[in-house]
């Protein structure tokens, strides 16, 4: 062997596939760090709010077409509900099967959306700005940590990626696969979310702004005519779903109390939530209680963003003035059928305050934004470009300014996502859930409950009968017993920790008898008046009494029903829970040569006993 040959040099062999398509390799490792990044966050979280009725509804449910097709919240999602009825049936309250599944469908539409950006735009290394907007939103935090949104959103999105490339692969080929496989994503979406009908009208509208020749009219005839076979397909599965949909739902539209709350909601939905979000904002947000934070830039930073927005706008239309002019009309089309949705049903609502701000309600128009902005960036990619040479083709001033902008998107999405999984941290479901199960585990036998709701930060009343604590800790293989009426009783205070119970509300009168209040004999009922009235309503009723024989008693609270509780001997105390109201109640013993004193009654909710 020659001396220069020894000495040369070792030579570094790339990989064919990432020599022959660098930018494959770099949306790898940006998805794997999104997926990471995401992660981090939503296993900082945990259930919340909404989560709790659909699952306590899962674990109450056999799997039936009546619960599959029973609405929630108005909401129609047999597959959203099949998938949490499995999951529950491998796991209690266990929170991490439901980010696992989230996380991993996070994954599928970041790799689904990749593909699509590759498959709609021309080859060039400024696909990576559509694809970092889109991966590191974190204004769709929310979807990929929140089983109620993300069971909903999440397969929407995924529906919304392939669908569309679907019918890109149709208009290039007219291949009826192609055409059958945008049908079923479309289903599939719908089987999630009725909001899914937002797909058909985003493929209708994609085809006629970026596909359609000519101006407007023409756009839309020549988009009607040419691809026809498509519109026949989303109208007919459009029609048997609104058909399927509208027999069990109500009418979720309201009438805006003023046109200042229309005013606000535009420009909360516009102007902060979708211009925040095309840059990586909101940067900071507003604490929405156990669930996640919403978007509250302020004003500065509003000032700031639609600046930047409109700087992104004019530079886009300067690169390639038609394609983007078009790609922008898209954003504001599909933007302008979301925002009229979530004004119909949410404005005049006790929500209304902050409907243009709430993360969920945008999420599937920064999906399209996405789209849009790399449609201005690059334009659209004809059929037989390849990438090498146009990335190549590219200035090095271009390149350097693109993946500038490209690090200032991530790192601002970066920041954003900084309190918003400190927010999500924060979990007063998990809280109070943790600190019930130790207090179940170490109570005594035969300890018991009267039902009764929990604290409405952890389930909304509006979840009604679903708040109540039966339904609540019913999923637990260990859940506690509740009964309607005990010697001994027990309940969660607001934290979750298992104390004695009381009574709070209004006590009877004092009795008339020294020493023993009012004295029931046998076979005679008693009239005893409250010291104040009682709403009609479901009631807890304590009285303490003392009895010398055993024996039983029946009570009633004004017009109500009688109820009727065992009576022991000596100094004791019973909890029931009735029905009624009134200023007055009637009391009873039935063995006759019994003697019953009592003058401690009192009727109203549970509480923990005092201390002390």
């Amino acid at each position: 062997m020659s001396a220069s040959t020894a000495e040369a040099p070792a030579t570094v062999t790339i990989p064919a596939w990432i020599a022959r398509d660098p930018l494959r390799l770099v949306a790898a490792v940006l998805i794997a760090a999104s997926t990471a990044w995401r992660a981090a966050i939503t296993t900082r979280g945990y259930l919340t709010a909404d989560d709790f009725p659909i699952i306590s509804q899962a674990d109450a449910s056999s799997l039936s077409p009546g619960y599959l097709l029973e609405l929630y919240n108005n909401h129609l999602m047999p597959a959203g509900r099949l998938v949490t009825w499995v999951t529950h049936r491998l796991t209690e309250f266990d929170y991490w099967p439901y980010a696992t599944l989230m996380i991993i469908t996070n994954l599928l539409v970041s790799i689904a959306f990749y593909r699509l950006l590759r498959l709609m735009l021309a080859p060039s290394w400024a696909l990576l700005v559509p694809l970092c907007l889109f991966l590191f939103n974190p204004l769709t935090l929310e979807v990929s940590a929140w089983w109620a949104v993300g069971i909903n959103l999440l397969p929407m999105q995924l529906a919304m990626t392939m669908a569309v490339s679907s019918q890109v692969r149709y208009i290039r080929d007219r291949q009826r696969r192609h055409l059958v496989a945008l049908g079923l994503w479309v289903v599939f979406g719908l089987a999630f979310f009725e909001k899914a009908l937002l797909v058909v009208a985003l493929v209708f509208l994609l085809t006629v702004c970026l596909y359609g020749p000519g101006g407007p009219v023409r756009a839309v005839l020549t988009t009607i005519r040419r691809w026809w076979p498509a519109w026949l397909v989303l109208t007919g599965i459009s029609l048997a779903f609104l058909a399927l949909y509208l027999t069990g739902s109500t009418s979720s539209l309201r009438r805006p109390m003023s046109s200042a709350e229309v005013g606000t909601f535009v420009q909360q939905f516009f102007g902060q939530s979708l211009t925040s979000g095309l840059l990586g904002g909101p940067w900071t947000w507003l604490d929405a209680s156990d669930g996640p934070a919403v978007a509250a830039p302020t004003v500065t930073l509003q000032w700031v963003s639609w600046a930047l927005v409109a700087a992104l706008v004019i530079v886009t239309l300067w690169l390639r003035r038609t394609v983007a002019l078009r790609a922008w009309l898209l954003l504001l089309l599909y933007a302008g059928f979301a925002a009229g949705l979530i004004g119909a049903t949410r404005l005049g609502s006790a929500f209304s305050g902050v409907a243009g701000l709430v993360p969920r309600y945008i999420a599937d128009v920064l999906l399209v934004a996405a789209i849009c902005v790399g449609v201005a960036l690059c334009g659209l990619r004809r059929q037989d470009q390849e990438l090498p040479a146009a990335v190549r083709s590219r200035p090095r001033t271009f390149g350097a300014a693109l993946a500038t902008a490209t690090a200032l998107l991530v790192a601002s999405s970066l920041y954003s996502g900084v309190d918003f999984g400190t927010d999500w941290a924060s979990k007063l479901g998990r809280d109070y859930l943790t600190t019930a199960r130790d207090g179940l585990a170490n109570a005594a036998p035969g300890t018991v409950f009267m039902d009764q709701p929990v604290p409405a930060s952890i389930v909304d009343p509006l979840s009604a009968p679903w708040n109540m604590q039966s339904r609540f800790f019913a999923p637990l293989d260990h859940d506690p017993v509740f009964v309607t009426k005990a010697q001994n009783l027990w309940v969660f205070d607001s934290s979750g920790k298992v104390r004695p119970a009381w009574v709070k509300g209004v006590k009877a009168q004092p009795g008339p008898t020294p020493g023993c209040g009012y004295q029931l004999t046998g076979g005679r009922t008693t009239t005893i008046a409250l010291a104040g009235t009682v709403t009609e309503y479901w009631q807890a009723v304590r009285i303490a009494y003392l009895s010398d024989r055993e024996t039983s008693g029946a009570f009633r609270l004004g017009a109500g029903d009688a109820v009727t509780f065992d009576v022991h001997r000596g100094l004791n105390a019973i909890f029931l829970l009735v029905h009624g109201g009134g200023s007055s109640i009637e009391l009873a013993v039935t063995e006759p040569a019994a003697s019953f004193c009592t003058d401690e009654i009192e009727i109203g909710e549970l509480v923990p006993q005092p201390i002390g």
